[in-house]
């Protein structure tokens, strides 16, 4: 059963944390997959890393949307990452998916994975020895999940509470939890807005 609206309704920097050890699912059409959700991080909208920090935008706008819709945005020109809004409606915040710990459809993970860097590989034109993807390697970083867990463009604007991508309610309990500084941009790298399970061996970085 899918989280509620409710859920969604704490502060971001709560919400990023009470995600850890939640499912995120997608019902898609090849299959079903999921894993557990251990790392996180927070923007908020006076933060100078977040995409609404300026304003409002054709782009960050699901981040402006109601608590739980769906925020995908390209990173390099190849890569995905997706959010979740919490701020509520016209507040501009969001958590970031950063990894998870597979549960579901590995092998159709993979699949996916290596379908997603040989696309990579002739979009700049070189060619890679072929790598074998442990579990660990899956979904160990936002882009690498939403490759695994075939998560698209089009599904910006959706409301994870009610589409084939959504969230359950916790399976992990008695964890420690990490809250750190957040990696992968330059400004508001001070603000300790990341969140991860401790010792959790597929996270992206301690």
């Amino acid at each position: 059963m899918p989280l509620t609206t409710e859920f969604y309704q704490q502060p971001s920097l709560d919400l990023a944390r009470n995600l850890l050890g939640c499912v995120l699912v997608h019902n898609g059409p090849e299959g079903r997959t999921a894993g557990i959700i251990v790392e996180t991080e927070a923007y908020l909208k006076d933060d100078p890393a977040c995409h609404a920090y300026t304003r409002k935008t054709v782009r960050n706008a699901p981040m402006f949307g109601p608590v739980g819709m769906i925020y995908v945005y390209q990173i390099y020109g190849q890569y995905y990452c997706v959010n979740i809004s919490s701020g509520g409606e016209g507040i501009g915040e969001a958590v970031l998916i950063r990894a998870l710990e597979p549960t579901e459809g590995l092998d159709l993970m993979a699949e996916r994975r290596i379908a997603a860097q040989q696309r990579i590989q002739q979009f700049f034109g070189k060619t890679y020895a072929d790598r074998v993807l442990k579990p660990t390697q899956l979904c160990k970083g936002p882009a690498s999940l939403v490759h695994a867990m075939a998560i698209t463009k089009e599904m910006n604007f959706w409301m994870i509470q009610d589409s084939p991508l959504f969230i359950e309610p916790a399976v992990l309990h008695d964890f420690d939890v990490v809250q750190t500084t957040r990696i992968g941009i330059k400004v508001g790298v001070e603000l300790p807005y990341r969140f991860y399970v401790k010792g959790n061996a597929f996270i992206s970085k301690k």
